[in-house]
């Protein structure tokens, strides 16, 4: 028997691994804003707060500190949310996944180790606070939405630090996800605060 099943799971390894973190991403609304660090805060806020059909959110940073600081921000502009990372307890991680599913805490802010834990269905925005620097764990992230046939919004917050993460994102799943100027000298002046000196970002 584990003769067959070895011979039968090695007939085709690369669609067996391809297909179910390739085909959400057909429904999922992809969106990137360019932005300076500091406005992210602010940016957060009003794409949780204007969002009309937004069921459940999950906010993924990629620090714990900064899971913890987004939710403070997030309850300090009067949104429900919960955090949920490593250092958090196991009852506390229970909670916070039980106040999700049942819609009383709609906004989860997650790390991308606490996210594994993280099966819930009606997702419906996942927000990418900072961008991963590892280009898969951005698929696995927006495949949090779009599940059971739905579709989903993924949002990601783009600083100047973080264009070469997004220049990785857009090889790996084949689509530039925004028009921009050039990076290796991108400035973006219509999207940004002057101060800064400009100076352009490594190619």
């Amino acid at each position: 028997v584990h003769r067959r099943f070895g011979a039968q799971g090695a007939a085709n390894p690369v669609e067996v691994a391809v297909a179910p973190a390739s085909k959400p991403i057909d429904r999922i609304d992809q969106q990137v804003l360019l932005m300076e660090k500091d406005a992210k805060r602010q940016a957060l806020v009003d794409v949780l707060s204007k969002a009309e059909d937004m069921d459940r959110a999950i906010v993924f940073t990629r620090t714990k500190h900064g899971a913890d600081k987004v939710t403070r921000q997030l309850e300090q502009a009067g949104l429900s949310a919960a955090a949920i990372h490593g250092n958090k307890s196991q009852g506390q991680r229970q909670r916070a996944l039980d106040g999700f599913r049942s819609g009383r805490t709609p906004i989860l802010v997650a790390t991308d180790i606490a996210a594994r834990g993280i099966d819930v269905d009606g997702v419906s925005h996942v927000v990418n606070y900072e961008l991963p620097n590892v280009p898969e764990a951005y698929v696995h992230r927006i495949g949090r939405t779009a599940r059971a046939g739905r579709s989903g919004v993924a949002v990601s917050f783009v600083d100047r630090e973080e264009r070469a993460y997004l220049r990785d994102i857009e090889k790996l799943i084949g689509k530039t996800l925004v028009e921009r100027e050039d990076d290796s000298n991108a400035v973006a002046p219509a999207r940004g605060p002057r101060r800064g000196g400009g100076g352009g970002l490594a190619a």
